[in-house]
């Protein structure tokens, strides 16, 4: 079993009229498995409303399921003795990271975790510089927020998480209200982190140019996981993703053109670089 593990995984919600009474239920998540390694990077994609968000709150019990079970480092999420232990192995960042950061200085935001979770004060101190410096704003840790960018303010929200060391963090679309610039500075920290302490990453996201470094790849619709593979072999299939209102990466898309047009190209590119040396061969 991964550090993420679901079983028909069922979650509905009341839908009510003008006047708020319930006038039926609707399923945001219909019967799902998956199965997260631990220390893998996980992509999962879908349009608005496929279903991907409400996944997430599952990994972080702030929803717990209708039916079927999720375990979050072999714990039941229902179980409400293990809540805390669920949301100290999974931490989340969401899309704002205005909503996460309540400190006036840098350093003293990221223990803020760290501090409510009982940790000697030293520990936190080398916990915070630590974090702080895996996401590369350890030059900023006397600073306040509010002068910090997008992303900057971003890579504070995920070294809050980082600091409470939870084995598994959960982004839900997290580069949503950011610059390119900004989306950039923050896959690279994940990236980082994942690669240095072994942390699982899940990333929610609607920018495929994200994903294409991912271990595997999720597609939700209509509270489905409807695709299921690695990158190369999710962008591999344009046709398919765009029947679920998927956009693909741009030299994906290209590429795809080329080989509509009869130029022999494998399918799934994902980088530019790998694009040019296909033409390169072609020669």
């Amino acid at each position: 079993m991964g550090i993420v593990h679901a079983e028909k995984l069922i979650y509905e919600y009341d839908k009510r009229d003008e006047e708020g009474n319930v006038i039926g239920t609707n399923r945001a998540i219909d019967g799902v498995d998956i199965d997260i390694p631990q220390g893998s990077f996980v992509a999962i994609l879908g349009h608005n409303g496929s279903g991907k968000s409400t996944l997430a709150k599952h990994m972080n019990a702030l929803l717990l399921p209708s039916g079927g079970t999720i375990w979050v480092d072999g714990k039941d999420t229902k179980d409400p003795a293990e809540i805390w232990n669920v949301r100290q192995a999974a931490g989340m960042v969401f899309q704002n990271p205005d909503n996460q950061i309540i400190g006036t200085v840098v350093e003293e935001d990221v223990g803020f975790g760290p501090e409510n979770l009982g940790v000697p004060t030293d520990e936190i101190w080398k916990r915070v510089e630590n974090s702080l410096r895996s996401v590369g704003m350890l030059e900023y840790r006397k600073d306040s927020p509010n002068k910090l960018s997008g992303g900057q303010k971003q890579r504070v929200a995920i070294a809050g998480v980082i600091a409470m060391e939870p084995k598994c963090i959960v982004l839900d679309e997290p580069t949503a209200m950011l610059d390119p610039n900004g989306r950039r500075e923050v896959i690279l920290a994940v990236e980082k982190l994942k690669a240095e302490k072994n942390v699982t990453v899940i990333l929610i996201t609607h920018y495929m140019e994200e994903v294409i470094d991912a271990d595997q790849v999720f597609v939700m619709d209509d509270g489905h996981i409807v695709m299921h593979g690695t990158p190369r072999e999710i962008f591999g299939r344009v046709d398919e993703l765009k029947a679920y209102r998927m956009d693909v990466p741009q030299v994906t898309m290209l590429a795809e053109e080329l080989r509509k047009r009869g130029l022999s190209l494998p399918r799934g590119i994902l980088r530019r670089e790998e694009l040019v040396e296909a033409l390169c061969r072609l020669r």
